[in-house]
């Protein structure tokens, strides 16, 4: 799509200004797309990808449509995001857009903040941009009336259907007026999406903007191989050798997090983590010091990235391989923004996960080319040229006369000025990496890793035994397969390809853990909540032998969320669900 003026969108004056201010010249597609059919009063179903610029895309229509000439303030557009962070994030960036509008009053509400204080803030709302259990919560209290609602934007609605608000979303719309308009911003169209347009939209209009072109066209991309128990020492090395501005690091778990943020600050990278362990107020400073350069490394889960709204950021290094394709553009998105280059790097440790590098690459149509990890030899080389161009800089800029004078000291004791010169760039430079591990990574490994890849770039199935384990939440719960996946990945180092077939019963979930996993499993889940509900999860008495095979197996992909597969037990019929190899 050609690049539009905003001037050519024939905005107020007001608002005309404050995209100015805000540095921006050009629509993006998705803004260019939306903003004019918006404004026109349609329901809208937009799919775009996080980072395509659809904050505004909305914000400037809500804003519009908001009466500033009522006598007593009421809440006219109801904005519901699936975290506290998209949340702050959406409210900060329509401030900025009405900065000049002062009868403009957004709030934000979610958990974790003083219910109290939100409730004083609302008597002078007329935008509301929060959580849905959060906007419930104030519904029930009665402190939020939405009897004058216009507008209803669902922001990142996949995201807050597989997060479980399936209810809650629900709920919400059918207390507002039948005459409101709707907009549905999703990066993804499950069915549980489609169903929900086709109950609370009137013939909504289809947005899709192109995600391999919006998200990834200005972003290198590449992987690379390395044994598993070096996966530690190749992240260390990449960040010596490229030395990024500002990077996020992706990791499955909540465990792995943590695991490389003591790692990485033991070897005195600026380093800081978040993922939703962690305290809100907490979470909000390190996300703060992200955005200002106080940290240059940011350590996350996928759902706690969500809210990461820095335009900056100009490496995005994939320590653990995503869930799936969407979720391999949602993270590398998080660089290459507003028109600016990035580049993302994925470890692979593994057979499997190459082929699956090799899988996505084929699904975003993008060249994922393969890289050699940098040597303790290239760290050395780098950090010479740079060292050589300091002193060349600090040789050709006026030096201090106490420095001239340790000089003469040094010389006078005999020492030569090439010995002088080294030693002090010796400690000022000195290089402080880990072991060489690239001599470690035969060439003869990556070769295996990579023989048997298929040009059909699917995956596998492999032979595998498991032990089963129930988990006492089922279909009666409205659970899918991808929740309980979710739940399991995000608190174990397990991916997602680990696990067998989940069979979903009306009451219960069974399970197939890899053999010997079970006992880790039952640990980590105790006190688990799956879509907000806590659940019990216990050992099957049963060792279930499974053996995948191509001929007679159904494989599925991770991010279908449909569970197509049925087999008995008992009297039931339950969904099951069978991930790639």
């Amino acid at each position: 799509m050609t690049n539009i003026p905003f001037s050519q969108l024939n905005f107020s004056p007001e608002i005309e200004r404050a995209i100015s201010e805000m540095g921006f010249e050009f629509a993006m597609p998705v803004q260019a797309a939306a903003i004019p059919i918006i404004r026109a009063g349609a329901d809208v179903i937009a799919r775009s990808q996080t980072g395509t610029g659809k904050t505004i895309a909305f914000a400037i229509p809500a804003i519009e449509r908001i009466d500033t000439n009522e006598e007593k303030a009421t809440i006219q557009v109801l904005i519901l995001c699936p975290t506290r962070e998209l949340a702050q994030q959406a409210a900060e960036e329509i401030r900025k857009i009405a900065r000049f509008n002062t009868e403009i009053r957004p709030v934000e509400i979610y958990g974790g903040a003083a219910i109290d204080k939100q409730c004083i803030r609302l008597r002078k709302a007329n935008i509301v941009i929060g959580t849905p259990g959060r906007v419930m919560d104030h519904m029930r209290r009665k402190t939020i009336k939405l009897s004058n609602l216009k507008m209803v934007v669902l922001d990142e609605a996949d995201e807050m259907l597989s997060m479980g608000f399936k209810e809650d979303i629900e709920t919400i719309l059918v207390d507002t007026p039948q005459n409101r308009q709707t907009i549905l911003f999703s990066a993804t169209m499950p069915p549980s999406i489609l169903a929900l347009t086709k109950e609370f939209q009137k013939d909504p209009q289809l947005i899709e903007i192109n995600k391999s072109q919006v998200t990834i066209e200005d972003i290198e991309q590449s992987y690379l191989y390395v044994p598993s128990n070096r996966k530690k020492d190749a992240l260390s090395m990449l960040i010596k050798f490229y030395q990024p501005h500002r990077a996020l690091i992706f990791c499955n778990t909540k465990k792995m997090v943590d695991e490389l943020n003591e790692f990485l600050t033991d070897l005195h990278f600026s380093v800081e983590s978040i993922h939703s362990d962690i305290k809100q107020d907490q979470r909000t400073s390190v996300m703060q010091g992200f955005k200002h350069g106080r940290t240059s490394i940011l350590i996350a889960t996928d759902i706690a990235a969500r809210g990461i709204d820095v335009n900056d950021i100009d490496f995005v290094i994939n320590y653990d391989l995503p869930q799936n394709t969407e979720y391999y553009i949602h993270r590398i998105g998080r660089t290459g923004r507003a028109g600016k280059s990035g580049r993302s790097i994925t470890i692979c440790s593994s057979k499997r996960e190459i082929n699956i590098m090799r899988s996505i690459a084929y699904e975003v149509k993008s060249e994922i080319n393969q890289m050699n990890l940098p040597s303790h030899g290239d760290i050395q080389k780098l950090n010479s040229i740079k060292a050589i161009s300091a002193m060349e800089e600090a040789i050709q800029s006026e030096i201090q006369p106490s420095f001239l004078e340790m000089a003469d000291k040094l010389a006078k004791k005999g020492y030569s000025e090439k010995n002088i010169a080294a030693a002090a760039l010796q400690l000022h430079f000195a290089i402080d990496a880990p072991p060489d591990i690239v001599t470690d990574i035969k060439q003869r490994d990556l070769d295996t890793a990579v023989k048997g890849y298929k040009r059909s770039n699917k995956i596998s199935p492999r032979n595998a035994d498991y032990e089963t384990v129930m988990i006492d939440i089922g279909s009666a719960h409205h659970i899918a397969a991808n929740h309980i996946i979710g739940a399991i990945t995000e608190i174990t180092d397990l991916v997602g390809s680990d696990i067998g077939k989940v069979s979903i019963l009306p009451k219960q979930t069974i399970v197939e853990i890899p053999s010997g996993r079970s006992n880790e499993v039952l640990k980590a889940m105790s006190g688990c909540k799956i879509c907000g509900r806590a659940v019990k999860t216990v050992k099957m008495a049963e060792t279930n032998k499974t053996r995948r095979s191509t001929a007679g197996s159904a494989i599925q992909s991770h991010s279908d969320k449909r569970n197509n597969h049925t087999s008995s037990a008992g009297n039931s019929t339950p969904k099951s669900r069978r991930p790639r190899g």
